[in-house]
């Protein structure tokens, strides 16, 4: 227990841009709190006394705004970064080096029994607002962007976006200047409306109606956008 409590501080200090203090992740990170109050709810779980553990668990959800059934599985390493609003439910499984964000979900889909919770691999990241939900598979170091809502299984090495979430391949594990959120979308139109230019552009009839060019630098240009 005192090993893994080492490394749950370990975790917070590597993975925390703001760099904090091992006397700041001890006393002022109510995800650490979380893990913490899970890995004595999960002991009392497998010994029997499961009353005393959901009792234990719902006493560190109070006090830390994270809620992991007791029966879940965390492996080693796992970091919860603002915390408010985790759910992990019963049948979850967790590998090492995981990092969550606030608002998270792994959850289970309708009233079926047995593993209904998500396995996810290691050195996973999940984005804030992300719900994963049903017995699928996240593969290991693979990113999952904010508030995607993953229903399928997710391969090694991938990045997942949008509702419902889109599978992105990698062809080398990812860094740590990755975006979480690809826009696939708007990659897409970009390209169209590239070509589209150039095809005009090469006709040489004259353009009439409203007219969207391609972004420059990042900005679109259109005619009086509605906001």
């Amino acid at each position: 227990m005192l090993a893994a409590v080492r490394r749950d501080i370990q975790a917070a200090k590597e993975r925390d841009p703001a760099a904090p203090t091992t006397l700041q992740v001890i006393f002022a990170y109510p995800g650490v709190h979380a893990i913490w109050g899970h890995r004595i709810s999960h002991w009392l779980w497998n010994r029997g006394a499961r009353l005393a553990a959901r009792v234990f668990a719902e006493l560190t959800r109070i006090l830390t705004g994270v809620e992991i059934h007791p029966a879940a599985v965390l492996g080693a390493g796992l970091f919860i970064d603002h915390a408010t609003g985790v759910v992990i439910g019963e049948t979850a499984e967790m590998g090492e080096d995981v990092t969550i964000f606030h608002g998270v979900t792994l959850g289970g889909t309708g009233r079926v029994t047995g593993k209904r919770h998500p396995t996810v691999g290691d050195r996973v990241t999940i984005g804030a607002g992300a719900k994963i939900l049903g017995p699928i598979k996240i593969g290991d170091d693979s990113r999952v962007g904010a508030n995607a809502v993953v229903v399928k299984d997710v391969p090694s090495s991938a990045v997942v976006v949008g509702v419902p979430g889109q599978i992105v391949s990698r062809a080398r594990p990812g860094s740590e200047d990755d975006s979480m959120m690809p826009d696939l979308v708007g990659v897409s139109l970009q390209s169209l409306l590239t070509r589209v230019a150039r095809l005009e552009a090469q006709d040489g009839a004259p353009q009439t109606g409203r007219v969207i060019r391609p972004p420059e630098a990042g900005v679109w240009h259109g005619e009086d956008f509605s906001i």
